[in-house]
């Protein structure tokens, strides 16, 4: 696969792949969070208050089957409107974002972090930014922090795949983890695409960052990492489930209980976009025609099922539902 350096621009190395560009990849408000979040909600369902907002109230948890789900937010990213469907009509696609009141040039893409409480387990899914990655992200730490959440209290991280917004806080300031007592894993695939020895020459100089930080983060971790395929639980009740293409080997997770859960991590992206056109392409995807089918799959199932998502950069809290409308999908959120 030839990849051919462009120029940076937000901080993302852009490279083109045959002739598909593609980005490889303040301080919190302390409120009363529950009397904030029923408050905004009601706003939100009125129209009256962007969904963003809620972001500001700090986690959002709800209850899935036995285990209890907390959304926390690590920030946003900001991207060029161009690595959305780069390659769809373009009146088509600039209906969709002034529908979503999207009328510049950027997008601020939502990172939305799930943590989990299951029996004796407090299992992270993806840990966000860091500080080496955008200023508008890694807030993570923080934000837990507010919250009360002690991180030397989590006892797993999981990894969708190693794209800088999903992992770049696992090693902190001088080596140490921001995570020390976590076990830690990554889909096979993944770590051995990202570690493989070959990797920084098929890589154009420009992405070395992201491949010497992929690297970076996965080393801290290597010797408490365990492996797992699709089909693998992480506990009794998460299951992984393969959703490559975004990046080689990225997994989301299947969460029992109430209908089921699916961690969907950047499988399906805007769902302003991707709802309705799951085969139009997102720059950022590795390989484009299997995250195309993945993406396409995943929605079909979640559809039929009636089965709950939660996307990485879905509006916060990144919860809600996939329907059926005309020959495709919309997005209904569950907040």
């Amino acid at each position: 696969m030839k990849l051919r350096a462009q120029n940076d621009y937000y901080g993302l190395p852009r490279i083109r792949i045959g002739g598909m560009m593609m980005l490889d990849s303040k301080p919190f408000i302390v409120v009363d969070r529950r009397k904030f979040l029923a408050a905004a909600a009601g706003f939100v369902a009125a129209g009256l208050m962007p969904k963003s907002v809620l972001a500001l109230a700090g986690p959002y948890s709800f209850k899935q089957g036995t285990v209890d789900v907390t959304v926390i937010s690590d920030g946003h990213l900001v991207l060029p409107i161009d690595v959305f469907a780069p390659d769809a009509p373009p009146e088509a696609r600039k209906a969709l974002f002034t529908a979503a009141g999207v009328t510049g040039n950027e997008v601020q893409a939502p990172t939305n972090v799930t943590l989990i409480k299951s029996g004796a387990d407090l299992i992270l899914f993806d840990n966000g930014s860091g500080t080496e990655f955008q200023p508008t992200a890694g807030k993570l730490i923080e934000h837990m922090k507010l919250a009360g959440i002690d991180l030397g209290a989590i006892t797993k991280v999981v990894f969708t795949h190693a794209h800088p917004d999903h992992i770049w806080a696992t090693v902190g300031a001088g080596g140490a983890l921001n995570f020390p007592n976590a076990a830690y894993y990554c889909a096979a695939a993944e770590w051995d695409f990202w570690m493989g020895k070959d990797i920084l020459t098929q890589m154009p100089k420009e992405m070395h960052p992201f491949v010497l930080g992929a690297q970076k983060h996965l080393n801290g971790v290597k010797d408490r990492v365990t492996m797992v395929k699709p089909g693998d639980d992480i506990v009794s009740g998460i299951r992984v489930l393969e959703t490559f293409g975004h990046t080689p080997g990225h997994v989301s997770f299947e969460v029992a209980g109430d209908g089921g859960l699916i961690i969907v991590g950047d499988a399906i992206g805007l769902p302003i976009i991707y709802f309705p056109h799951p085969e139009w392409r997102l720059a950022f995807d590795a390989i484009h025609d299997l995250a195309i089918a993945n993406r396409k799959k995943l929605l079909d199932r979640a559809a039929t099922d009636k089965t709950k998502l939660l996307g990485f950069h879905w509006p916060y809290p990144g919860v809600g539902h996939a329907e059926r409308k005309d020959s495709a999908y919309q997005y209904v959120a569950a907040v």
